[in-house]
C-alpha cells in the first residue's frame, strides 16, 4: 500500500549509443537529496532494459536523458513496450537536448513531461513530485 510517506521512486536511464553522462549523474543526485528513491541504469542501455528495471524496481517514474538526437526512437519505444507490459501507471519523462519542433510530437505519444538542458535542478524535482501527485495512487 502506498501512502504518503512513501518516497517516490525514479528510474534514470541513457538508452542507446549516447555516452554523455554527466547532466544525468546530476539529475539523479538531485533527486536523491530530494528524498526520492533513485535507480540509474548507467549508459548504453535498450528500451527494453529500461522498461523491465523500471518494473522490477516497481518505479513511479522513468526519466530518460537524450543528448543524441534519437528521441523520436527511443520514446515511442518505451512508451510501447510499457503499453505491452501493461505498465502505462509508470510515467515517462525527457530530458536532455531535445528539438523545440518534436516537443509536441513527444507529448501526444504519452511522454508526460520534457526538461530541456537549461532546466534548473529545483524545477527537476518539481516536476517529478507534481507528474507524480497528478497520476494519483497506483
Amino acid at each position: 500500500m502506498e501512502g504518503a510517506s512513501q518516497p517516490i521512486r525514479v528510474v534514470i536511464a541513457k538508452v542507446g549509443l549516447d555516452g554523455h553522462d554527466r547532466g544525468v549523474k546530476i539529475v539523479a543526485r538531485t533527486l536523491r537529496d530530494a528524498g526520492m528513491d533513485v535507480i540509474y541504469t548507467g549508459l548504453h542501455r535498450t528500451p527494453e532494459e529500461v522498461v523491465e528495471a523500471a518494473i522490477q524496481e516497481d518505479v513511479d517514474v522513468i526519466g530518460v536523458s537524450i543528448l543524441s538526437g534519437a528521441h523520436m526512437t527511443v520514446f515511442p519505444r518505451l512508451i510501447k513496450l510499457l503499453r505491452e507490459r501493461d505498465a502505462q501507471d509508470i510515467l515517462v519523462v525527457g530530458g536532455g537536448v531535445i528539438p523545440d519542433e518534436d516537443l509536441p510530437k513527444l507529448r501526444e505519444i504519452g511522454v508526460r513531461e520534457l526538461l530541456l538542458q537549461d532546466t534548473p535542478p529545483a524545477q527537476i524535482v518539481e516536476t517529478i513530485r507534481r507528474v507524480v501527485a497528478e497520476r494519483g495512487p497506483r
